[in-house]
């Protein structure tokens, strides 16, 4: 039994070894500034530093990485929740997004924001900057919720509603 215990733990820590080898590409594409949310629609300078603190690392194509992005498996973990995160929503490419989306997204911002789904639990834990307060809530919030009407003054309902 004793040796069994031996020969596993050493295959688990050869294991863990091992798999350091194997990383994950990390999220530092270009930035095109005529791709990025601010060249369609202006972000006060206090909301963009939030954003930029509190969403940009999930949600653009620019990930500060932390020192602990560089021990597997938690970097698997971490490229995974970037993937969703630009899936999501890319700030980074938020002007290359059709209408009805970016529409979308900023209701969907709103809704996040002001239900505390984001930012996730899981980053705010290690990352306290992160966290919003009721004010930053708020200035997000405003900034969203201004954009949303801005677009619909300015494109017919119809175009707003996702194409079927």
């Amino acid at each position: 039994m004793k040796r069994a215990l031996k020969v596993l733990l050493i295959i688990v820590v050869l294991g863990l070894i091992i798999i350091q080898f194997i990383k994950p590409e990390q999220n530092a594409g270009e930035e095109i500034a005529a791709n990025q949310i601010e060249a369609i629609n202006p972000v006060p300078g206090d909301v963009h530093q939030t954003l930029k603190i509190s969403c940009y690392d999930c949600h653009s194509n620019t990930t500060q990485y932390p020192w602990y992005s560089k021990i597997q498996p938690v970097a698997w973990v971490l490229s995974d929740h970037i993937v969703e995160g630009k899936d999501e929503l890319n700030f980074s490419e938020f002007a290359t997004y059709p209408a009805y989306k970016r529409y979308k997204k900023f209701k969907e911002i709103i809704k996040e924001v002001k239900d505390g789904e984001m930012p996730m639990t899981s980053y705010t834990l290690l990352h306290r900057n992160a966290v919003l307060n009721a004010e930053q809530k708020s200035a997000i919030e405003n900034w969203a919720q201004s954009a949303v009407q801005e677009m619909e003054s300015k494109f017919p309902a119809d175009s707003l509603a996702k194409p079927k």
